[in-house]
């Protein structure tokens, strides 16, 4: 099996070493002085008490690598769609793309019946440019659930978390997927097949989708967030707004409100990924987790006033600190989804 990790940061870092321990041919794409210091020292994974350290084929050019069985891309799904270029050299007829990313992945419309079958998600994909050039056909969905980060160049650190489920977008149980979810679980990695992914997607998008802005404008983390009343019901209105909408797409929500901001809450004092790159100075992954639902709401006919209110909040706070752009706007016109 040859699988690229593609963006070997943190999630692609601690993948890497445990499919390398269990065999699997794997090259990882990373650039600047994590890739350097990958290069001369190979890439270290501190993980219960042990430090493990791998030596992985690695570069910032998917040229040199050849066609894959599978591609696992470990990038912030808003910058994807600049990399799909690059990707190029690394697909074959045969080869897997694996969406470990946040959000609704570019595919998700692929074999998924009713009226928006085929129809890409302008807010995760800007003009179908990984619809057209990676393939749905190509996507096997994937869900992280780890906790992971880079402490140094070329070294990962596992907070928690061993989960990774894994699923095609018809349901079925292929060939393609089983082999992934045997090989993850040698590397000591939890990949449960799952026959609905669609459901998994959306139960994490849930969360994100209103703690993640919420914890940037507040600088407030999740158990504050979950805890204060004032922010758990501006969390719960956006989940129930998103809610509706999944309905009309037919997504089973198999634990409720409650449950979910109650499960976020037990983490404890964890500051969110989005915080996390505004007090980095990254790009912010806005449009993946909370513009994509605002996108859908409107494809469905759902309104969205709390997500509008709490997305415009979050845009501007963005933008003030040059952390983002915001995209031209998606079809207004409602494009109704029988219930």
């Amino acid at each position: 099996m040859k699988l690229c990790i593609y963006g070997a940061g943190a999630i692609g870092g601690y993948l890497g070493v445990q499919l390398h321990r269990a065999g699997v041919e794997v090259s990882l794409v990373a650039r600047g002085l994590h890739l350097e210091a990958m290069r001369q020292n190979g890439l270290t994974l501190k993980i219960d008490d042990e430090t493990r350290t791998a030596r992985i084929r690695c570069t910032d050019n998917p040229t040199e690598l050849g066609p894959q069985d599978y591609v696992v891309i470990c990038l912030k799904a808003h910058s994807v769609p600049g990399v799909v270029e690059a990707m190029q050299p690394l697909l074959g007829p045969e080869t897997a793309v694996v969406t470990a990313v946040n959000g609704l992945p570019y595919w998700y419309f692929h074999r998924h019946g009713g009226p928006l079958e085929g129809r890409p998600i302008e807010t995760v994909d800007p003009g179908a440019v990984q619809w057209n050039r990676l393939g749905p056909q190509r996507g096997i969905g994937c869900i992280v659930y780890p906790a992971t980060e880079v402490v140094a160049p070329g070294v990962v650190e596992h907070h928690y978390g061993d989960k990774f489920p894994i699923g095609e977008p018809d349901g079925s149980r292929s060939a393609r997927v089983t082999a992934l979810s045997e090989a993850m679980a040698a590397g000591g990695l939890q990949a449960p097949i799952r026959d609905n992914i669609r459901d998994e997607i959306w139960l994490k998008l849930w969360g994100n989708l209103c703690l993640n802005p919420i914890s940037a404008l507040t600088h407030a983390t999740l158990d504050v967030i979950t805890g204060d009343p004032s922010t758990r019901d501006v969390a719960r209105r956006m989940m129930a707004e998103a809610q509706t909408i999944g309905d009309k797409l037919g997504v089973h929500f198999r634990v409720d409100i409650e449950r979910r901001l109650d499960g976020a809450g037990a983490v404890g004092a964890h500051r969110t990924s989005m915080l996390q790159d505004l007090d980095r100075g990254r790009p912010m992954e806005i449009d993946p987790l909370v513009t994509v639902v605002q996108e859908l709401g409107r494809m469905v006919g759902v309104p969205t006033p709390t997500i509008d209110t709490v997305l415009a909040l979050v845009q501007q706070r963005a933008e003030i600190a040059g952390l983002y752009s915001r995209p031209a706007p998606a079809r207004s016109e409602p494009e109704l989804v029988p219930a």
